[in-house]
């Protein structure tokens, strides 16, 4: 059974996205408060998998991730896209009209804003986790109170579901990145289907140093599909690259990795995997 660390508890949209990559495996999810805490777990079991979001199509990069990311020891052994659809759910028996409070995560208060807009009624009250907010309603009996979470922590824990589909946009995605530590990373390979990478490195601070590099890639016919820089702190205006790319060729890839190498310091490419589709809305 493979053990996987989330951010959030049972039911949450991380221990959704870990079943769905695992689909059809055993697995067994440790919640962890946060996402400090699931990289140093990570750290003491290198036995341990992990999951967390890196982005978000409405609200962004997740940016301490990145940097989480880049001071494990984790590699990336997938991703997992997931739709993100928000449903107001309450103890049974409670009607709409009657909820005073809404409680979640303040990224899903958010991407449900308008909903909240058109019932005034409602205080918005910020939790640390959507399906913790579900749990707490449901343990405390917490009557004219309601939770924004995903169905399936509505259903885990007893809720019932008044409303569905209440975020503002449809077009509303997590994609979140399955980890492994780098002494494991080979056993996750999926041969003949590694067709994604992120990369990390640093640039001088030269005119056109960038446009070098990417110059590089496109060389060798490798898409670029998401670029982050970050400010390296005590280095005023230099910044380090996250960079995903896709590829056909793996082989061209990694001839396009020794060519951009010597234009960049600490180049890393921290995980070679299979690119996920896109879900459907």
């Amino acid at each position: 059974m493979k053990r996987i660390a989330i951010q959030g508890i049972a039911g949450c949209f991380h221990d959704t996205a870990a079943r769905n990559f695992f689909d059809g495996e055993r697995i067994d999810t440790l919640p962890c408060p946060s996402f400090d805490e699931l990289f140093a777990r990570m750290e003491t079991d290198r036995d341990l998998l992990g999951i967390a979001a890196i982005e978000n199509t409405i609200a962004g990069s997740l940016l301490p991730n990145h940097e989480l990311l880049r001071l494990s020891s984790a590699r990336i052994i997938g991703e997992q896209k997931l739709r993100i659809s928000h449903v107001l759910a309450a103890l049974p028996g409670q009607r709409i009209g009657e909820i005073r409070e809404v409680h979640s995560h303040p990224i899903a208060l958010m991407q449900c804003g308008e909903f909240l807009k058109a019932h005034p009624g409602m205080k918005a009250v910020e939790r640390d986790d959507t399906a913790g907010s579900a749990r707490e309603i449901a343990r405390e009996g917490l009557s004219g109170t309601a939770a924004i979470c995903g169905a399936e922590a509505a259903e885990r824990y007893g809720l019932e579901i008044l409303e569905r589909g209440i975020e503002t946009n449809r077009h509303n995605f997590t994609r979140f990145l399955l980890l492994a530590d780098e002494s494991r990373a080979a056993e996750f390979a999926r041969p003949g289907r590694t067709d994604k990478a992120s990369l990390l490195f640093t640039l001088p601070h030269t005119q056109g140093s960038l446009s070098k590099a990417l110059t590089v890639l496109s060389f060798y016919d490798i898409n670029l599909t998401k670029i982050q820089s970050l400010p390296i702190v005590g280095r005023e205006w230099e910044y380090r690259f996250y960079v995903d790319v896709t590829f056909t060729d793996p082989e061209r890839f990694h001839q396009a990795v020794e060519a951009v190498r010597p234009l960049t310091s600490g180049f890393r490419i921290l995980g070679e995997y299979a690119e996920c589709p896109n879900p459907k809305i």
